[in-house]
This record gives C-alpha cells, structure tokens and sequence, in this order.
C-alpha cells in the first residue's frame, strides 16, 4: 500500500509562519507531480502550489510571495513553507500526488489533511 502522511498544521497568529510537510511511505517506486490544495468552511477545495519532480512550481495568485513549495526526492516528501499567514489562510490542508507503485501503477493519493488556523 501507499499513503501520504501529512505534519506541521496548527494554530498561528496573523503575520506568523508555519511549515507543512507530507511524506510518501510504502510500495513506492517513484513519485511525479506533488501538490497542496486548501479547503475552507463552506468553499471548494483549491490548488495551492504544485511542484513537478524536476522541481518546476506552480501557485495560486492569492499565495504567491508568501507560500514556497519544495521537495526532497530521496525522502519523496513535500514541503509547503507558509509566511505572512492571513485569517483567509484558514483551511484543511491537504497533500496530493501521483505515485507509481512497485507493481508500476500509477495513480494519484491524497493525505489525510491537516488543519491550519490564522487567527487575526
């Protein structure tokens, strides 16, 4: 089986930082484009930012400046680093990405979610 394990939510002040990660385990043979998208009360879920596995970005224009996505290949773990959180950040917090597995089935994953509050 694979899985996509999600870290690093929590609770931060307007202004603040936090730094997300999600990490791809099990029957991996490689991973391709990874992403985060953001679901808040009430809305769409929405891509955030994308990073191809040559490490090419990609960013919604209400996070550019402020959000940095990054991976390491050899941990086949994402990383969204958050700066200048604003209460409109608020949002589920969920990791995506196309693995191909060790029987070379390739299919897209999705983390569990992790919950990110910016209060102002």
């Amino acid at each position: 089986q694979v899985q996509l394990v999600e870290s690093g939510g929590g609770l931060v002040q307007a202004g603040g930082s936090l730094r997300l990660s999600c990490a791809a385990s099990g029957k991996v043979f490689r991973v391709n484009d990874m992403a985060w998208h953001r679901q808040a009360p009430g809305k769409q879920r929405e891509l955030v930012a994308s990073i191809t596995s040559g490490g090419s970005t990609n960013y919604a224009d209400s996070v550019k400046g402020r959000f940095t996505i990054s991976r390491d290949n050899a941990k086949n773990t994402v990383y969204l680093q958050m700066n200048s959180l604003k209460p409109e950040d608020t949002a589920v917090y969920y990791c995506n990405a196309e693995i191909i597995s060790n029987i070379l089935i390739r299919l897209p994953y999705w983390g569990q979610g992790t919950q990110v509050t910016v209060s102002s």
